[in-house]
């Protein structure tokens, strides 16, 4: 007769007995904490003095400008275009949406077109004063309604969310898979297979370069290059499948896409739309790795952020890259560096720390002696650093080489950190990684394993006390002396000229170069964007020391 298992028999206290063993001190963290309020204060003062093409679309999008016009072209892209080469877009996409609609037509695309038709003197042409004060006034009242009908469907994602079994923590970290068959249908049926064998949260990878378009892709799509197009129908379609897959199994499944790239506003708005639950967004991925400005990017991240935190949407930040492209080794400090200015990027928009999920990940060269010791000492000091946070442990990729039963065990270790460190969320890496795009049986095998592991050593973190004078606690203290060098650098020379010099992932991008300078506009003194004004008053601030206060209380 078979018995139960033995596991079920064991009792299980409640953990965290130990705590996050960090051997730095509070003082120096909150240190690190004042300069990267400093260092993200001055890149504020710019952003506040700036719009974007991209975020003058997503307003659109908030007033249901969704659809495409001739040619397949978007029909934000359309009128914000138009508005940017007649140098009108300083007043702000609300405001023309106003003089559009009053413009009349059938449909969106009509009004749309009547405006852009008007001639250059035409548009530069002021209305009389109690006109003009009518059109922003009938605009409030649009962006309130497009803000209480979005409020809405957040309210129905979480309350899926709350009736449905969520997952327990006890459990280890939630397993992270992703996607990426460039077909939206496929994708399908791989993110079901996931979620029926363990899979806490579906990652969908954009096809290749996607963050370089200027416009967001309409529609459904099947083609892609090492991912599927971010679309919104593409977002719709995968949120209505993990419903109906959640409800099946008595258990929510949380959907992820990106929000980086020159469109990062507009996805950030669609992903509230259609009830995605995580975000890739982070305030210098797109600069360091894809090339786009560094003007143009924070402009758009700050409005990204805003709808998130309205959106109650969890962001993930891309730190674990910079070690990709940095020695894990050395560049260790860099990580750290980066996620206390994520935070206080992500604070700043009004988002508190149960939805910030930094980045870290295991990358360091697998040849080195003492690796599983430097990876404790890093895990351990983020999560000592950020305790609140549900930080995003990545698998390692870099040193991968095609050679399966290695990298299974290089992934095996990496899910033992996770467990030991108390990470929040694990993506799951593949014993095929490098060689091509994971097959179901790829994925049931890293799922598997870190079900395994998760279980054996779910309470190892509390059994396991490090020493204080030992070579983690003191890899920690030099790896955080570093890190306040490097915040005291960039607080001296400006967030701008730090990235320029290369100071993150040792990639140089200097302030007026990369992709998507010539979409950042300064706003004019009769700038209007209600949907910016309300996301600020509905979400605040969040100062260093956990007070949410209103948006004009802040320098």
């Amino acid at each position: 007769m078979a018995t139960a298992p033995i596991v079920k028999t064991i009792p299980r206290p409640e953990k965290r007995t130990l705590g996050p063993q960090i051997f730095v001190s509070l003082e120096q963290i909150e240190r690190a904490r004042e300069l990267a309020w400093k260092i993200t204060a001055s890149a504020m003062a710019f952003i506040e003095r700036h719009t974007t093409v991209a975020t003058e679309r997503a307003v659109l999008r908030f007033f249901g400008i969704s659809g495409v016009g001739g040619g397949g072209v978007p029909l934000a892209n359309v009128m914000v275009d138009r508005l940017h080469r007649a140098g009108v877009l300083s007043r702000g996409a609300a405001y023309w949406m106003g003089r559009a609609m009053r413009l009349g037509g059938r449909s969106p695309a009509e009004m749309i077109e009547r405006l852009v038709a008007l001639p250059d003197e035409e548009l530069r042409r002021p209305l009389p004063a109690e006109e003009e004060a009518a059109i922003r006034e009938e605009m409030r009242v649009e962006a309130h309604q497009a803000l209480d009908e979005l409020a809405r469907r957040i309210e129905a994602r979480k309350a899926l969310a709350s009736e449905l079994a969520e997952k327990s923590s006890e459990a280890g970290p939630l397993k992270y898979v992703i996607v990426a068959t460039g077909n939206i249908y496929d994708d399908v049926l791989q993110a079901k297979s996931a979620a029926q064998v363990g899979a806490d949260i579906i990652a969908v990878i954009r096809s290749t370069a996607q963050s370089l378009l200027d416009y967001v892709p309409y529609g459904p799509t099947t083609e892609g290059f090492g991912g599927t197009y971010a679309t919104q129908e593409n977002f719709r379609i995968m949120r209505e499948a993990l419903d109906e897959e959640s409800r099946r199994l008595g258990r929510y499944i949380r959907l992820v896409n990106y929000s980086s790239g020159l469109c990062m506003p507009e996805i950030a708005f669609m992903a509230a739309w259609e009830r995605l639950d995580y975000l890739l967004n982070d305030a210098m991925y797109g600069i360091l790795f894809r090339d786009i400005n560094p003007r143009r990017t924070m402009i758009d991240q700050y409005f990204s952020r805003r709808i998130c935190a309205f959106a109650e949407i969890l962001i993930n930040t891309g730190e674990d890259n910079y070690i990709t492209t940095a020695d894990a080794y050395e560049a260790a400090h860099t990580v750290i560096a980066s996620q206390f200015i994520n935070e206080a990027f992500a604070h700043r928009a009004g988002i508190p720390d149960e939805l910030i999920g930094l980045g870290l990940a295991m990358e360091m060269n697998p040849e080195y002696p003492d690796t599983l010791l430097w990876e404790l000492a890093q895990a351990y000091l983020v999560r000592g650093c950020f305790p609140r946070h549900p930080l995003k442990y990545m698998p390692p990729t870099k040193h991968k080489n095609g050679d399966i039963f290695f990298a299974h065990a290089y992934d095996a270790m990496c899910d033992l950190v996770a467990a030991w460190t108390d990470q929040t969320i694990q993506l799951l890496g593949m014993p095929t990684e490098a060689i091509h795009n994971p097959m179901l049986m790829d994925r049931f095998a890293a799922l598997k394993m870190a079900d395994y592991i998760y279980r054996a050593a779910s309470y190892l973190g509390d059994e396991m006390q490090i020493r204080p004078d030992g070579r983690i606690a003191q890899r920690q203290r030099e790896t955080f002396a570093k890190v306040l060098e490097l915040l005291e650098e960039t607080a001296e020379r400006g967030l701008f000229e730090a990235i320029a010099l290369g100071r993150f992932a040792d990639i140089r991008r200097p302030e007026l170069g990369g992709k998507g300078l010539d979409g950042v506009v300064e706003k004019g003194p009769d700038y209007f964007n209600p949907i910016l004004d309300l996301l600020e008053e509905k979400t605040g601030v969040i100062l260093p020391d956990g007070r949410r206060v209103p948006r004009a209380e802040v320098q």
